[in-house]
């Protein structure tokens, strides 16, 4: 069916195209249309319209936008009104929850009234959330002025996001249409996990228990201490929220291997002229197709966020609070990681010899070679370094300068790629180099503290 339909859609063009672009994610939250048909589909495929040159971009952009505020709007205004009535009409037809329909109903609003904002824009880049959080808003009575900045935020970037996925996509939709599928539902996953896991976490920490204590009498994994033992306490020392040598390090490791991985991904993408640096020809044309006079000098200004004039004493003035608070070594540690990036990086770039785009592309005299992206690195591992220690301080603002500390990074490696100074491939380079050092100063703190609190 759903090929059908999409089939349909690229047949269309101008008003009758933008409509359906509309429609497809307006008619997914308000009337549950996305179990069905996610609105996503639809948005994507008028990115693929636009180009095929049967749309403007800019109307594909504004109809997905607009479409995804309006949709989710009608939705919360819906479910303050019916909301309740439905899910419980739902509920008593349900084996499995109709005898405690209430309970889940009064449980999923305290959830919306505690995570505000949040669940609302987190919601919009989730499967199946997407279609059902607009509704929970308005029946847990979240404000309404609320629930509209948050919904506007997440709808512009979804619709911009998936309208340019469909767009760079072209011929290949199908595929960028699965990738977005898979990623939808892994947030999902992700946010089942965390739900599941902080709940434990919060029920274990209020009967005054440790996390592994706690997780030893669940049924499966005492069956496997038995069997197991010397493993089961080493993955216990894994998940141990009061160590530093626990959940922490297993943190930092984890992540660590990932961006190293993804880095190397792109190494082997660019040796071998494979799928992400086949890609980056098509990016860096559409962003000179789409270059505006404010939009370049606001690029050249972010870009010295990731300039080591900047980088290095905005690290070492953080480094210096931090030991003046008694952080110690830690904080020196921490602080050599954007060193470290923007060492690795120059270094790299001759033996990569990734060369930078052409001349007539670039906004900004470049280096002989762009892999990895130098700014981008020094924007990730310093801007991290400076949300790391304020997070290993245990500072109360340490989710907002972790949020901030990403933006920036993401924003310095946009410049970049805007300005015509690094490709895609070198921006998410300098992105995962400098998360590596990033993740390897914080294995190394947690080794040390780990070592200090129990010297044996």
């Amino acid at each position: 069916m759903i090929a059908g339909i999409a089939e349909w859609i690229l047949s269309l063009s101008g008003g009758w195209a933008l409509a359906v672009v509309f429609l497809g994610p307006a008619l997914e939250a308000s009337v549950f249309l996305g179990i069905v048909f996610p609105g996503e589909i639809a948005v994507i495929l008028g990115g693929v319209l636009a180009y095929n040159g049967r749309v403007g971009l800019g109307s594909v952009v504004v109809a997905a936008v607009l479409g995804a505020i309006v949709g989710d709007t009608v939705g919360y205004w819906v479910g303050r009104e019916w909301g309740q009535q439905i899910l419980r009409w739902i509920g008593r037809h349900l084996p499995f929850l109709k005898h405690r329909v209430d309970e889940d109903i009064e449980r999923a609003r305290r959830f919306i009234r505690k995570r505000g904002g949040a669940a609302v824009l987190v919601g919009r880049f989730a499967a199946a959330l997407r279609a059902t959080v607009p509704g929970l808003a308005g029946m847990s009575d979240l404000h309404y002025p609320t629930f509209l900045v948050y919904n506007a935020v997440g709808g512009l970037i979804w619709g911009a996001s998936f309208v340019l996925l469909g767009y760079f996509a072209g011929a290949a939709w199908q595929r960028a249409a699965s990738d977005a599928s898979k990623i939808g539902l892994a947030v999902l996953a992700l946010i089942v996990l965390g739900l599941i896991g902080s709940r434990i976490v919060r029920n274990i920490r209020d009967r005054g228990e440790r996390v592994p204590d706690r997780l030893a009498r669940i049924r499966p994994i005492a069956w496997f201490r038995e069997l197991h033992p010397p493993t089961a306490a080493w993955l216990a020392r894994r998940v141990d929220t009061s160590s530093p040598a626990g959940f922490l390090l297993s943190l930092a490791v984890a992540l660590g291997a990932l961006t190293a991985w993804l880095f190397g991904a792109m190494i082997q993408d660019i040796a071998a002229h494979e799928e992400a640096a086949l890609f980056d020809p098509r990016v860096l044309r559409f962003v000179v197709d789409h270059r505006t006079g404010w939009l370049s000098t606001a690029a050249k200004t972010t870009a010295l966020l990731g300039s080591s004039v900047i980088v290095i004493p905005l690290v070492a003035a953080a480094a210096a609070v931090a030991w003046r608070r008694d952080m110690g070594g830690s904080a020196g540690i921490v602080g050599l990681a954007a060193i470290a990036a923007s060492a690795i990086a120059r270094g790299l770039q001759p033996l990569v010899a990734h060369p930078p785009p052409p001349p007539a592309d670039r906004l900004v005299s470049v280096a002989r070679f762009s892999f990895p992206s130098l700014h981008t690195a020094q924007a990730a591992a310093g801007w991290g370094a400076i949300a790391l220690l304020v997070v290993l301080g245990g500072s109360r603002v340490r989710v907002p300068v972790a949020i901030v500390a990403v933006v920036v990074a993401v924003t310095v490696a946009a410049a970049d790629v805007y300005l015509g100074a690094a490709w895609r491939t070198d921006a998410i380079g300098g992105l995962a180099l400098g998360g590596t050092c990033l993740c390897a100063s914080a294995t190394i703190v947690c080794l040390m503290r780990a070592r200090a609190a129990s010297p044996t």
